[in-house]
């Protein structure tokens, strides 16, 4: 095997490894960001876990994070839970870098 073949295959482990990631932080982040609309919207029990599950699958509707921001903001909007786009922009954004170093975390333990 030459060493372009072990570069090759050395960029296409780190590819399928930077993809898992990609996937299990944005699933955590959606876990997250459900937990805390749930609470905007005064849901408690069993129904934040069914939240959670909404959240998640409206992740599937479309590529990016525009579907999990579409879902929550339709939710809050029918709530009339006050929090602006940007208030949403950022939980989003933080709850991601959160996921992101909860699974860091996770992997060097």
């Amino acid at each position: 095997m030459t060493t372009f073949d072990d570069r090759e295959k050395s960029f296409e482990k780190r590819f399928a490894l930077d993809e898992e990631l990609k996937f299990k932080s944005e699933q955590r982040r959606n876990k997250l960001i459900g937990e805390w609309a749930a609470g905007k919207l005064g849901l408690s029990g069993s129904a934040v876990e069914d939240y959670i599950k909404a959240v998640r699958k409206a992740d599937l509707a479309s590529k990016g994070d525009q579907d999990v921001f579409q879902k929550i903001r339709a939710d809050f909007d029918a709530k009339a839970v006050g929090v602006p786009d940007a208030e949403l922009h950022k939980a989003m954004a933080e709850f991601l870098a959160k996921a992101v170093a909860q699974i860091e975390a996770e992997r060097n333990t």
